[in-house]
Formats: structure tokens, C-alpha cells, sequence
């Protein structure tokens, strides 16, 4: 169907508004749309820039990789230029070796990312913990390795403006991808620094399935830690390798009113980012998966 350049920049206008300035539901400003750049990875981030702005979206969270590539002093000045909020930076973590060399490589390797993140303008640093190591069965150990890494990152990284967002991952890949299977343990790992160097990551794909996360939600909001809302779909089956089953909002299970209301009551008032691994999605057109998936939030967490 043929839209009308009229039409499309009325859409356009509203979209802005709706998704740039709303102030969300009552109690909190979660109605701030962002795009995860993994959603639309098929983008570049001068095309993802441009779609962003031309349709209204005032967010985006980045990936390390496509920063490094296109350099992280460049990708400030585009987003800048393009008016948006970098709401995080994708990933840092990867701390559960136990051989010393391993561990320094994923210390170094971290503080990079902690610039990068401070580079670009954001104030949140997704960090994925890292799953057993080969040979291991000790999940308590590896995450006491955990916590001796945020020991050194957190203070490096709140001088830089910087703070470390741990996000607990389906218990699917606890063994080869992240030992923090639920709130409630990243909130232990958090708990031990202060809340402005270590909050929490809330993915509804990761937590939708758990009956103890709304109260682990008022847990962190008590204390501050929420320091990252994200959203995607639990579509089954799943595909092999499980990693790119993340379904587009409202293809799948979970209820995202719910967990964004939630969210808000627990007095989270950033950005909701959706983040999307999805081959099907990737092999469509950019800009259109991008209008579809907000389209999708507003239908369904608005």
C-alpha cells in the first residue's frame, strides 16, 4: 500500500510524540520507547540513526562490536546529531574464569567496555556474567568470581560515569552463557556496592516465567538497583541453539503491561528498551521491523 507524504508525516509527528516525550503511565516515565540495535541489526547506525529519527524514536541501545567498527568517538557524534539517548551499552562480562591469564584478559577487556560506554554518553553498562567454565560444576564459585571482578570494575567505572547493569538470564544458559539465572541472585551480586555503581537488568524474556520477580522488581526499586528495562517475547518451540528465540512483542506468552506496570510501581521512571534476537526480523526490511516493533509497543506495553 502506497502511504501519502502527508500521511507518513503526520504518522512520523506522532510517533515522536508518543514515543520521544510521553511521560508514561502514572508513576513512572517507562513509556519511553528505545530501540535495542540488535533488534534491527541488518541497520547500519547511520541508517539505524536516520529510521530513529524519522520515525520518533528518541532511544537506542548499542552493541559493542558495530561501535568498535564504526569508532566510538563517531558513533557519539552521530547519535548526538541525531538527537538520542543512548540508554545502554551491550555487553561487558564474561567473568567466571577461573585461570588467572583468562581472568585479566576479561578485566581488561571490561574496562574497554566501560569507556566505550562513557564514550558514547550512556550511564549503564549491560553486563552478562559468563556461564561455567569448561570442566566446572561449581555455580556458587563462579559467581563469587563475579563479585570479585565488580570489585575491581565498579569503582573504575563509577569514575567514569559508569554503572554496571548485571542481567540475569534464563536458567537455559546458566551453563554456557551466564550463571545469574534470576533477579533475586543479581540483586545478592549488586547488593554488596552501592547502588550507583551496580543496579540490576529487568528482560522479561529472561525472568517472565519466575513467581518470585515482581517481588525482586520491589526489591530493587527499593533500593535503587533497576537500572535497566528491556522486553521481548517468549515464543515457543524454540530454535535450535535457543539463543535467537526471542520473539517480537506479542507473538509469544508474556504479559508486558504487567511487568512494565510493575516496573513503574517500583518507581522506575528510564527507558524501556526492546531487544530482539530474531533471524526472521533480521531478514526483513530494517526500517520496517523497526516502525513494527513500535507499532507493537504501543499496542501492547502502552
Amino acid at each position: 500500500m502506497t502511504v501519502s507524504s502527508e500521511s507518513s508525516e503526520s504518522s512520523e509527528s506522532s510517533e515522536s510524540s508518543e514515543f520521544s516525550d510521553s511521560p508514561g503511565s502514572p508513576g513512572g516515565g517507562t513509556a519511553r520507547f528505545s530501540i535495542n540495535q540488535e533488534t534491527v541489526r541488518q541497520l547500519s547506525l547511520p541508517e539505524l540513526a536516520e529510521a530513529c529519527a524519522s520515525l520518533g524514536v528518541g532511544g537506542v541501545g548499542l552493541w559493542r562490536a558495530p561501535v568498535q567498527k564504526y569508532g566510538v568517538e563517531a558513533t557519539a557524534r552521530l547519535v548526538r546529531d541525531a538527537g538520542l539517548t543512548v540508554t545502554s551499552l551491550c555487553r561487558s562480562g564474561f567473568l567466571t574464569a577461573a585461570d588467572p591469564a583468562a581472568r585479566r584478559a576479561a578485566l581488561d577487556d571490561n574496562r574497554a567496555a566501560v569507556d566505550e560506554a562513557a564514550g558514547v554518553g550512556t550511564d549503564t553498562l549491560v553486563l552478562v556474567s559468563g556461564g561455567l567454565p569448561d570442566g566446572d560444576r561449581d555455580l556458587y564459585g563462579a559467581r563469587e568470581r563475579i563479585a570479585d571482578a565488580l570489585a575491581e570494575l565498579a569503582p573504575y567505572a563509577a569514575e567514569r560515569g559508569v554503572r554496571l547493569a548485571i542481567e540475569p538470564l534464563h536458567p537455559m544458559f546458566a551453563s554456557d552463557r551466564c550463571v545469574v539465572s534470576t533477579l533475586g541472585q543479581a540483586l545478592d551480586l549488586a547488593e554488596r556496592f552501592p547502588a550507583e555503581q551496580v543496579g540490576v537488568v529487568v528482560d522479561t524474556y529472561h525472568i517472565w516465567w519466575d513467581d518470585r520477580a515482581p517481588a525482586q522488581i520491589d526489591r530493587a526499586g527499593e533500593g535503587g538497583r533497576i537500572a535497566a528495562f528491556q522486553l521481548a517475547d517468549w515464543c515457543t518451540p524454540l530454535p535450535a541453539g535457543v539463543l535467537l528465540g526471542r520473539g517480537q512483542l506479542g507473538d509469544g506468552s508474556i504479559d508486558f503491561r504487567f511487568w512494565h506496570d510493575r516496573v513503574a510501581a517500583a518507581g522506575y521512571t528510564g527507558w524501556t528498551e526492546v531487544e530482539i534476537f530474531n533471524e526472521a526480523l533480521w531478514d526483513r526490511d530494517g526500517r520496517e521491523a523497526l516502525a513494527e516493533t513500535a507499532e507493537r509497543f504501543r499496542a501492547h506495553v502502552l
